[in-house]
């Protein structure tokens, strides 16, 4: 499984920005796919996750903010990031699930930097 992620870019706090991540290979066995990120000096944190069957979950701190959907068909996964803070700045990272018989296994593509100013 490869991902490609797109749309990171420089923005003013209160924007908004749309990250979208397009998975290729063997997609048939991905379940869910998600977006963490990771702000300098931090560890890497979940910022949200979907389902294949469209269940959602999100980081407190982006709720309210900050919508994951996903286009099956076209096996990509988009972050709809709006009333953008400071505090969301780093670098946002796709993650997509690969199950096979009783196993999972994690794949990451290269992430996308997300710079929030105030």
């Amino acid at each position: 499984v490869q991902l490609q992620a797109f749309g990171g870019g420089s923005v003013q706090a209160g924007g908004s920005l749309r990250l979208s991540c397009a998975a290729s290979g063997s997609i048939s066995r991905i379940s869910d796919m998600g977006w963490y990120r990771q702000a300098p000096g931090k560890q890497r944190e979940l910022v949200a996750l979907i389902s294949l069957g469209g269940n959602r979950d999100y980081a407190d701190s982006v709720k309210g903010r900050f919508t994951i959907s996903r286009d099956n068909a076209e096996n990509t996964v988009f972050l709809q990031m709006n009333s953008l803070k400071p505090e969301d700045t780093g670098v946002y990272f796709c993650k997509a699930i690969y199950v096979y018989l009783a196993a999972k296994f994690d794949y990451w593509g290269k992430g996308t930097l997300v710079t929030v100013s105030s």
